[in-house]
């Protein structure tokens, strides 16, 4: 469905036929927003009535990756817990702090269903299929999608230590851990390397070897990611992210955001997201190789 009834054409290309939401059956039983590119900026007065009026009848809303955007602006996840993809944890709890945010693949919370998207649309499926049919059909369509195993609901979404065995050893990945639970106050490298159980020099040519840059430059990145999804998904003063980000001097915050994205930080948000040619995702860390050193 959709709000007009027209052809949606997704992020990647693909076009997708709709009917009106003012032709819907009112007996749906759930509604599932399907969030993309820009969800965050997006408001329909007509689909926010539709939504309230659809969640008074008992109807379960949800809604997978940054659809929660939609569903959160409408005010139907107020005092209820839920979940966004996690390149947008941060500025969704700065934006919605009223929604009691978890860090996992699908949460269920009375007449509410999110889910971060990507693979965990299946674990979200499976979920609703053992919630309404029971666990032993739900076992038997994991089995059918080769789908094994079949992952808890509340696991959280990125599992560093698993998924970064293959390219880093699991040093490094502590310290990225520590490295992105300290943005707005972060550690000195010697502070990392004490609590990290080795020595500096270490740890440098930890990062050396495996992101050919420094542990600095490796941790300025990380927050100047976490400020460009700030720019991007919240209202926030160009100097509290700053602030927000770690960063003493704006000066210095603005320069080093222009040397690593190409533009400043105003810029980014006045430009956000109309002259962009394609999504671009915040958060990743892959831009921090082959870095040049300040």
């Amino acid at each position: 469905m959709s709000v007009d009834g027209e052809d949606v054409q997704t992020s990647t290309g693909i076009t997708i036929p709709t009917f009106a939401i003012s032709s819907s059956d009112e007996s749906i039983d759930v509604i599932i927003i399907c969030g993309g590119w820009n969800s965050e900026r997006y408001e329909n007065a007509d689909l926010n009535s539709w939504l309230h009026h659809m969640g008074r009848r008992g109807t379960r809303l949800g809604a997978v990756e940054t659809g929660a955007y939609i569903l959160a602006k409408t005010g139907l996840l107020s005092g209820y817990s839920a979940t966004i993809h996690w390149h947008c944890h941060t500025a969704f709890k700065e934006s919605y702090p009223d929604i009691d945010f978890r860090d996992a693949l699908v949460v269920r919370d009375r007449q509410r269903i999110t889910c971060a998207g990507g693979t965990a649309c299946l674990d979200m499926m499976l979920q609703e299929i053992e919630f309404e049919h029971g666990k032993a059909l739900a076992g038997e369509v994991a089995d059918q999608l080769v789908y094994f195993p079949v992952r808890k609901a509340n696991a959280p979404q990125k599992n560093l230590q698993d998924r970064n065995h293959s390219f880093a050893p699991p040093a490094i990945q502590k310290a990225i851990d520590l490295m992105g639970r300290n943005i707005e106050k972060p550690l000195t490298i010697p502070e990392l390397s004490q609590r990290l159980g080795f020595s500096q020099r270490k740890l440098e040519r930890l990062f050396r070897k495996n992101f050919e840059c420094s542990a600095v430059a490796f941790y300025r990145v990380l927050r100047l990611q976490e400020a460009r999804v700030l720019l991007t998904h919240t209202d926030m003063s160009v100097l509290d992210i700053c602030i927000a980000c770690g960063f003493a001097s704006s000066s210095y915050f603005s320069k080093s955001y222009t040397n690593q994205f190409g533009v400043r930080p105003r810029d980014h948000r006045s430009s956000w997201p109309e002259n962009e040619p394609a999504p671009l995702w915040p958060g990743m860390t892959t831009s921090c190789l082959n870095l040049p050193e300040p």
